[in-house]
C-alpha cells in the first residue's frame, strides 16, 4: 500500500470537478478499500476550507467538510520538524508557504504527492513521487 499526501488543489479538483477530479475519485475509493492511506497537511485542509468558504459560503463548507470526512483522509497538524522542513522549501523555492507544507509532509510520510499546481516542479526531485493531475 502507497501512502499519498493530497495538496489542497487535488481536493479542489474533486469538489469542483476540475481537472484531475477523476484521479482524485480513485484515490479516494482505494483509501475506502484500505489499499492507501490519504494524508493532508492542516495547511492544506484550511486552504481547502477558505476556497469553498470563498466559493460557497460558510453553510456550504460545513457541508463539503462532513462529506470529506467520510473519506479516510487523515489531516496531520504541523508539528516542529514538518514546519522546519516547509521553511527550508519555501526559503529555497518560489512556492507558496501551503505547498511547501504539503511536501514537506509528503516528504515525512514518504508518500506520493497528488497535486497539478506546477510550484511543486521546483522541488519535484527531493519528492517520493509527484502524481500530476
Amino acid at each position: 500500500m502507497k501512502n499519498a499526501v493530497f495538496d489542497s488543489y487535488a481536493i479542489l479538483a474533486y469538489l469542483f470537478d476540475e481537472q484531475g477530479a477523476p484521479v482524485v475519485v480513485d484515490y479516494l475509493g482505494k483509501a475506502l478499500e484500505d489499499k492507501k492511506k490519504i494524508f493532508i497537511s492542516s495547511v492544506n485542509w484550511a486552504e481547502v476550507g477558505y476556497q469553498c468558504i470563498r466559493r460557497r459560503g460558510i453553510p456550504e463548507w460545513k457541508s463539503i467538510q462532513a462529506r470529506l470526512l467520510e473519506f479516510p483522509i487523515e489531516i496531520v497538524e504541523t508539528e516542529h520538524s514538518q514546519t522546519e522542513l516547509a521553511a527550508e522549501f519555501k526559503a529555497a523555492n518560489k512556492m507558496s508557504l501551503a505547498d511547501a507544507f504539503a511536501a514537506a509532509l509528503a516528504v515525512q510520510k514518504k508518500a506520493e504527492l497528488l497535486t497539478g499546481d506546477p510550484e511543486f516542479k521546483a522541488v519535484e526531485s527531493k519528492l517520493k513521487k509527484i502524481i500530476w493531475l
